[in-house]
């Protein structure tokens, strides 16, 4: 009969020391799953916050004037507009219409 009350005690410590293992490891995984939903809303925040920002900055008027102001640039009339032709691509384009050069 002792040697059964050995075995059930060992069984019993043995089933405790599992349950204590068990409620940590959930206290645990509750914990990362509460930082991960916490660190989404912020990404959430974030992502709402730049989605509006990079349409604010995408309107035709701000690049424009981000152009203008930045970068010095202008719009183009006939009169600054310059046509480049690549002297090497001009056999290549009469051999396609069947002109000779």
């Amino acid at each position: 009969m002792t040697k059964l009350n050995v075995i059930l005690l060992a069984a019993v410590i043995f089933s405790a020391l599992a349950l204590i293992r068990s409620a940590y490891d959930t206290r645990r995984l509750f914990d990362a799953i509460h930082k991960a939903e916490s660190e989404s809303q912020r990404l959430s925040g974030e992502r709402s916050r730049l989605e509006a920002e990079r349409q604010t900055a995408a309107t035709n008027l701000r690049v424009e004037r981000t152009a203008r102001e930045r970068l010095a640039m202008r719009t183009t009339t006939p009169a600054v507009t310059m046509y480049v032709v690549d002297p090497a691509a001009r056999p290549r384009l009469a051999a396609a219409s069947g002109a000779r050069p």
